[in-house]
């Protein structure tokens, strides 16, 4: 139940089955007028109107009844204290403030960072496949370029044959005009060469080479020194019988003790048992894209570090505007809670104040109009009694 005061108009709320006895009488806090308060009664112990009629008692027995405020009731103030209700502000709960930080601040930064971990995905991926689809398209042409280096030596070396008919497979390295021809550069570090097919003994013999130690040998004999890389050098080498041509990948070791692939294009020369073959180290064309990964590896690494800085100092400032924001709207908030409490209780001097011109201004302007309003009440009904 609510028991207002007659003086001041402050309101209280009270729990009737906290009442001891018919009636409990308490001071106002606000003007320390007493304030008695009885005890409704059920209506199986109301008495009749005739009966409450005849029992009623005179304002003098009233009075008599219950003692002066200065000596039976002040006692009883604290008790009624006790019938007060605990004010009404929750606590453990999550304020306005909060839920600002939690949906301007740590959602944004959630979604800020997937997106641009989801970049920086899809750009590593992009430079991936970018590389590896260079590197494809750089050794196509790298091997085309050997194919139309060993196809040209081919048919420049079966003019001069057919030009210089007495010329010997013994004499190639000899003369010089053959040699020039025979052994040309491929690449950086590639070379072609002139080998013999099989001759009546099943030999296949080299007769113009870069190494002069390989001139006339049996190349069967490179097993032992290529050891397990001979088997795909010698599928390509003898791999143009038949008057085939034959190109592949087989992999060589330098002077260093280094393992490498090459690639080597063996074409038949045409009408003669020769063949010529070009071979280079594929990876010498790869420079060119060794060099643009790394260009590109630095500039994917330079993105992220700046997006990364974007993306920190556009949180700092969203925090620092959401704090400020929250903070000065939980102020507003909180001041006109505080005045709407005091206005609860019967404080109908507390002031409103506010300079909002958005929905917190219009609150608190409905709450000034409430509090006038509740105080045109009380003097009304003040003016009544």
């Amino acid at each position: 139940m609510i028991v207002i005061c007659e003086e001041c108009g402050k309101k209280y709320r009270v729990e009737p089955s906290k009442i001891k006895g018919k009636a409990a009488s308490f001071k106002c806090r606000g003007c320390t007028h007493v304030i008695t308060v009885t005890k409704p009664e059920t209506e199986s112990s109301a008495p009749t109107p005739s009966a409450a009629q005849s029992s009623a008692p005179s304002s003098e027995t009233v009075e008599n009844k219950y003692p002066s405020p200065r000596t039976e009731l002040e006692p009883k103030a604290s008790a009624a204290d006790k019938i007060l209700t605990k004010p009404l502000r929750k606590t453990g709960r999550v304020g306005v403030r909060a839920k600002m930080i939690l949906l301007f601040l740590f959602v944004p930064f959630i979604l800020m960072v997937g997106a641009s971990l989801l970049y920086f995905l899809q750009l590593w991926r992009m430079s991936s496949l970018l590389t590896h689809e260079s590197t494809n398209i750089v050794n196509q042409m790298a091997e085309e370029e050997i194919i139309d280096l060993s196809t040209a030596v081919a048919i420049q070396c079966r003019l001069y044959i057919l030009a210089h008919p007495e010329l010997k497979k013994q004499d190639f390295m000899k003369d010089m005009g053959f040699k020039t021809l025979a052994v040309q550069p491929g690449g950086l570090k590639g070379y072609t060469a002139l080998y013999e097919m099989p001759d009546s003994e099943g030999i296949w013999r080299t007769w113009a080479h870069v190494n002069p130690k390989i001139i006339g040998i049996n190349m069967h004999d490179l097993k032992k020194p290529l050891g397990r890389n001979f088997p795909g050098f010698w599928k390509i080498f003898s791999g143009v019988k038949g008057g085939k041509r034959s190109q592949g990948y087989y992999t060589w070791q330098d002077k260093d003790g280094t393992f490498r692939d090459k690639f080597m294009v063996c074409t038949p020369v045409a009408g003669t048992p020769y063949v010529v073959a070009a071979t280079t180290y594929i990876d010498e064309f790869h420079e060119p894209i060794r060099q643009m990964e790394s260009q590109a590896k630095l500039l994917t690494e330079k993105t992220e570090r700046y997006t990364f800085v974007i993306l920190g100092v556009t949180l700092v400032l969203i925090g620092i505007i959401v704090s400020v924001y929250g903070h000065r709207l939980t102020g507003k908030i909180r001041s006109l809670t505080e005045v709407t409490e005091r206005i609860s209780v019967g404080d109908l001097g507390a002031e409103v104040e506010t300079q909002s011109r958005d929905e917190i201004g219009e609150l608190a302007e409905a709450i000034s109009r409430m509090q006038e309003s509740i105080r045109l009440s009380i003097e009304r009904l003040r003016r009544r009694r």
